[in-house]
C-alpha cells in the first residue's frame, strides 16, 4: 500500500534508494489511537506513582519513598507527551528559548530530589527539592499556555504591591 502512495504521489524512488533515518521513520510511526493510549497509559501511572508516595508518607522512611515516588511519577508524567509529539518534536519545544530555564530547573530537581531521597537520605533536603520541583513543572507548565505566564506575574506582582 506504501508503494502504490508513493507512485500516486509521483515519488518512484525504491526504498532502497531512501535513506536510512526514513525508513526507521517510517517504520516506527505510531498511530493517533495508539499514541492517545501510550499517552493516557504513561500519564495515569505517573499520576498513580505520585499518589502512592502520598501514601508511603505515613510509612517509616516514609518522606524517602515519597520522593522518589513522587519524582518518578512527575518523569513519567513528563515523558507521556512524547506520545503526542514525539520525542525529538518534545526536546525541541522543551528546550525552546521560552522554557529552556525552567526546563533545566525541572530536570535539575528531579535529579537533586533522587540523590537526596536515595544517596543522602536527607528527607528534609528531599522535601525543599519536591517543593523546587513542584515550583518549577507549574512554571514549565505554563509555559505552554498563552500569557499564562504574564497572568501569574502580574498575579503575585499585585499581591506583593499591596
Amino acid at each position: 500500500m506504501d508503494k502504490l502512495r508513493k507512485v500516486l504521489r509521483g515519488d518512484d524512488t525504491p526504498d532502497e534508494e531512501s535513506g536510512i533515518m526514513a525508513q526507521f521513520n517510517d517504520s516506527t510511526t505510531l498511530s493517533w489511537s495508539t499514541r492517545i493510549k501510550g499517552f493516557l497509559i504513561c500519564f495515569i501511572i505517573g499520576i498513580l506513582l505520585s499518589i502512592l508516595g502520598s501514601f508511603a508518607l505515613f510509612l517509616n522512611r516514609g518522606m524517602t519513598v515519597f520522593a522518589v515516588f513522587y519524582t518518578l511519577g512527575n518523569i513519567l508524567s513528563l515523558l507521556s507527551t512524547c506520545f503526542l509529539m514525539g520525542p525529538v518534536n518534545q526536546v525541541k519545544k522543551m528546550f525552546a528559548a521560552t522554557r529552556a530555564i525552567a526546563t533545566l530547573i525541572v530536570l535539575v530537581s528531579f535529579i537533586l530530589t533522587l540523590v537526596a531521597a536515595i544517596h543522602l537520605k536527607k528527607a528534609g533536603l528531599a522535601l525543599l527539592f519536591i517543593i523546587i520541583q513542584s515550583l518549577a513543572m507549574t512554571w514549565y507548565s505554563l509555559s505552554y499556555i498563552p500569557y499564562a505566564r504574564d497572568a501569574v506575574k502580574k498575579t503575585v506582582s499585585a499581591c506583593i504591591d499591596v
